[in-house]
């Protein structure tokens, strides 16, 4: 009996990715983690708060530089932190850290950028010099700040949700307090 009798291959050749098959970049990004509203108003808060970024870095002269300044810096950041919160959920490094603090983290700077974004959207509208660019850089400061004001709503109304769902039910058992325990 030769060789090639009893060992034959008993797998197939490699045709080729499989339909529906992801590889590359693809593999790496899971944007299943947040539920679709919450994926549409992080994505919004990013476009919205470049969008500001953009129009507030057109501004080519000011009187009263502060609240540029102040909104240049809000606007950034605000970008740089949605965009790090949206890289953190879609990606697996959301497997290499706890959840809850992803959650958590995700929480606060929600809270602190849509504030804080607010704030200065306010102190940019007060100080600007009414040009085209300022305008729509104000108008998408408060756009921006009021999805993520909305999105910190929807954690808020989800944690609530979340903690009726683990919440035990009372039940009144006063005679059971006042037998001795080891009776």
């Amino acid at each position: 009996m030769e060789n090639g009798a009893v060992y034959r291959p008993t797998t197939e050749e490699n045709s080729g990715p499989a339909r529906g098959a992801r590889s590359g970049l693809a593999a790496c990004f899971t944007p299943g983690r947040l539920k679709l509203p919450r994926r549409v108003i992080k994505g919004l808060q990013l476009l919205l708060s470049l969008l500001a970024f953009i129009c507030e870095e057109v501004v080519s002269q000011c009187t009263l530089c502060g609240g540029l300044y102040f909104f240049e810096f809000i606007s950034c950041s605000a970008f740089l932190l949605c965009l790090l919160m949206l890289l953190v959920y879609c990606t697996p490094i959301y497997d290499r850290v706890d959840a809850v603090k992803v959650k958590l983290s995700d929480f606060y700077i929600t809270l602190g950028i849509g504030s804080a974004f607010l704030l200065a959207s306010i102190i940019f509208v007060s100080t600007h010099d009414y040009t085209s660019a300022e305008i729509a850089a104000t108008v998408f400061g408060f756009l921006a700040s009021s999805m993520f004001l909305l999105d910190f709503g929807i954690m808020v109304y989800e944690k609530k949700q979340e903690s009726q769902l683990r919440k035990p039910e009372t039940t009144n058992r006063a005679e059971a307090l006042t037998e001795p325990l080891n009776a």
